[in-house]
């Protein structure tokens, strides 16, 4: 139910994601109508959007991908790609269902905050207040079940639905067989991403609240932020009009999902909503509609283990510094879909990718190439520098610079020792097959900008630094990722 991208390598979805290249069939990818929401980005950047969700799309073989952005706080953009279901063919719509897989952990872990405000419990209550007969219950606390670092083992670690995950189960189940075993380590001493943290917290949820778990998102959170197509996955169907679910065997045909038994999601990955419903979630967190701004801190705060080391991870949600942007992560994977949540909630920013396949990181691909489209107001700018880096980066393939374009520093660091080099170890990869800036920010009088270029068997990383007048001060080349 659950994957991380950005700031660490996490479990993909529920355990260690093993990669599937996603060749065969093509499924034809053709732009389907936006949402209702009128567009807030220049027809360039929404081209630039269609573009690459096309060519992420193409590449892997996903079928489908729903894609939400917002800018200045407002649903800037909606667009769906590709066929919701493949028999019969049927075109991906921004009001379709997805499901969002582990991103539902940040609505318990909301609800538990909630309850904090209103006194129904404190963060670092023990475990045992509300469930006492769990492993070590009086030493593990609630903030600790919502950071990972309780110490629970993950009761689905596997990146496929294993036979006994087909029939239903309870909660109370999940938590017999894997909350009252032996702690895989000592609470707050390590970080590791477990499924079973949070069945916990929602049955905390519910005593707390004597309501069940999706009543009480329903009225507290759902309800007021407008989100009226949500549906709970772990007890109800999508229906016929949303996405059929897919994985594949190796690298061989899509084909439908199996479908977890009842209860096995609950709240750790039990939604499913447009990208529409998922952009309102995220601009009320930009602006705090929720919750006091004490308890948004709290939630977005690096939980720190207890040697001092950082976890990269709040409550719900991971964080981290992008690019000098503070940026809330999460992705998320149930049998059949994957998605990815993406905010800047200081710049207002944020971008949200739903697919119908699993075990494949088309989301993360999607959000990370259109992130930094939203971090300047004029895309033509970015389209020139991104042009300028690749011409440049052509002209090393062949031992050769424009030396008007650099300053003096860069002129000497590039003697013939260095174009030589540059020459012969890029020369073999031939022409890139993608080039796209992926960050960008101000460091010492200068920007510094980094572009991700992709050759068919290898991924460059090239660092900038760009003086005030254009000149370029730095152009350096490793092996990314």
């Amino acid at each position: 139910m659950h994957r991380l991208i950005h700031s660490r390598k996490i479990p993909f979805r529920r355990g260690l994601f093993r990669a599937v290249a996603c060749v065969g069939v093509m499924l034809s990818i053709l732009p389907q109508a936006p949402a209702q929401a009128p567009s807030q980005l220049s027809d360039q950047a929404r081209g630039q959007v269609d573009q690459i969700a096309r060519q992420v799309l193409e590449s892997t073989g996903v079928p489908s991908a729903s894609v939400a952005v917002v800018k200045d706080g407002t649903l800037a953009y909606a667009h769906a790609y590709g066929n919701a279901r493949l028999q019969p063919p049927t075109p991906a719509t921004a009001e379709m269902r997805y499901k969002i897989g582990s991103i539902s952990k940040q609505f318990t872990a909301t609800a538990i905050l909630m309850l904090a405000e209103k006194g129904k419990l404190s963060l670092d209550d023990p475990v045992s207040r509300f469930v006492p007969d769990l492993t070590r219950a009086n030493e593990v606390t609630i903030r600790q079940l919502l950071s990972h670092t309780s110490g629970y083992q993950d009761y689905w670690p596997q990146d496929y639905v294993p036979p006994f995950m087909l029939t239903p189960v309870t909660a109370e189940e999940i938590l017999t067989r894997w909350a009252r075993k032996p702690l895989d380590f000592d609470p707050g001493t390590q970080w590791q991403y477990s499924n079973t943290n949070y069945v916990i917290a929602g049955v905390i949820v519910e005593k707390a609240s004597g309501m069940p778990l999706l009543r009480f998102l329903s009225s507290h959170i759902f309800e007021p932020l407008g989100m009226q197509s949500v549906v709970n996955i772990d007890q109800d169907h999508l229906a016929d009009t949303d996405p059929t679910g897919y994985m594949r065997y190796a690298l061989g045909p899509l084909r439908p999902a199996p479908r977890e038994g009842k209860g096995w999601l609950f709240a750790a990955g039990e939604l499913a909503m447009p990208v529409t419903d998922l952009a309102a979630w995220d601009i009320a967190m930009m602006t705090q509609r929720l919750l006091k701004p004490s308890s948004y801190q709290e939630m977005q705060k690096d939980v720190l283990l207890k040697n001092g080391t950082a976890t990269g991870y709040g409550l719900g949600v991971a964080v981290r510094n992008q690019a000098g942007h503070r940026m809330i992560e999460h992705s998320g994977e149930v049998s059949g879909f994957t998605a990815e949540n993406v905010v800047f909630p200081d710049d207002r920013v944020a971008v949200i990718i739903l697919t119908n396949q699993d075990a494949v990181n088309a989301s993360g691909q999607i959000a990370r190439k259109v992130a930094p489209l939203l971090f300047t107001g004029n895309t033509a700018v970015v389209a020139e520098k991104v042009e300028r880096a690749r011409k440049i980066l052509e002209q090393l393939q062949q031992g050769k610079i424009d030396r008007l374009l650099f300053t003096d520093n860069a002129n000497s660091y590039f003697d013939q020792q260095a174009l030589q080099d540059f020459a012969t170890s890029l020369s073999p990869f031939g022409a890139s097959q993608d080039f796209q800036q992926t960050a960008e920010q101000g460091r010492g009088g200068m920007t510094y900008r980094v572009y991700r270029a992709k050759f068919a068997e290898k991924v460059l990383s090239i660092s900038t630094f760009e003086m005030p007048d254009g000149k370029v001060e730095q152009y350096l080349v490793s092996v990314g990722n």
